[in-house]
C-alpha cells in the first residue's frame, strides 16, 4: 500500500485531495482526463460497462490506486470508478506523478510492484477462463494474451 500517501502527504504541484459521497462517480469509462487517484479513506468500486450491464473489476480501499492507465498512456479511461460510502482520494496529474517519482523513488517501486501484481492476477484469471472454454474459444482468445501483443509492438514502430 502507499503508506506515505495515506499519512497526509504534502501537496506537490497538482496533487490535491477530493472527497466523494456514497455512489458518486469519480471518473467515467471513455472520458479523456489525465489524473490518477490514491485512496486516502473509504472504498472505491471500479467497473466497466458490458452488454449485460456493469461488470465489477475491483473494490479498492485505503492506499490503493486507480486511474493510472490514463496518466501513463494518455488514452481515454478504460473503466469507471464510484465511491462506496464517503471516499477521500488524492488526485495526481502527470506532472504531480513525475514530481512524486523524483522525490520518492520508493513510490515508483511500489507503483511498479502493484502493477506487476495486477498483471499476475489477470494472467491467472485469463488462464482459468481459457481452461473452462472450449478449444475453439481458446484459439479465439489467444490473440488477447499480453505477451503476444508486447512481442508484436516493436515491429509496429
Amino acid at each position: 500500500m502507499f503508506k506515505k500517501l495515506d499519512s497526509g502527504s504534502e501537496a506537490h504541484g497538482a496533487e490535491l485531495s477530493r472527497t466523494y459521497a456514497d455512489g458518486e462517480l469519480i471518473c467515467r469509462e471513455g472520458e479523456s482526463s489525465a489524473e490518477m487517484f490514491v485512496i486516502r479513506s473509504g472504498s472505491v468500486r471500479v467497473f466497466k460497462a458490458s452488454p449485460r450491464g456493469e461488470l465489477d473489476l475491483a473494490v479498492l480501499g485505503k492506499g490503493d490506486f486507480f486511474g493510472e492507465m490514463s496518466v501513463l498512456e494518455a488514452l481515454p479511461r478504460d473503466a469507471s470508478a464510484q465511491a462506496l460510502g464517503q471516499a477521500e482520494v488524492l488526485v495526481m496529474t502527470p506532472g504531480a506523478l513525475l514530481v512524486r517519482l523524483r522525490r520518492d523513488p520508493t513510490f515508483a517501486f511500489e507503483l511498479l510492484r502493484r502493477l506487476s501484481g495486477r498483471v499476475r492476477s489477470l494472467n491467472a484469471r485469463l488462464v482459468e477462463a481459457l481452461s473452462r472454454a472450449g478449444e475453439g474459444s481458446q484459439r479465439e482468445y489467444s490473440a488477447a494474451l499480453l505477451y503476444q501483443a508486447e512481442a508484436r509492438e516493436p515491429e509496429a514502430r
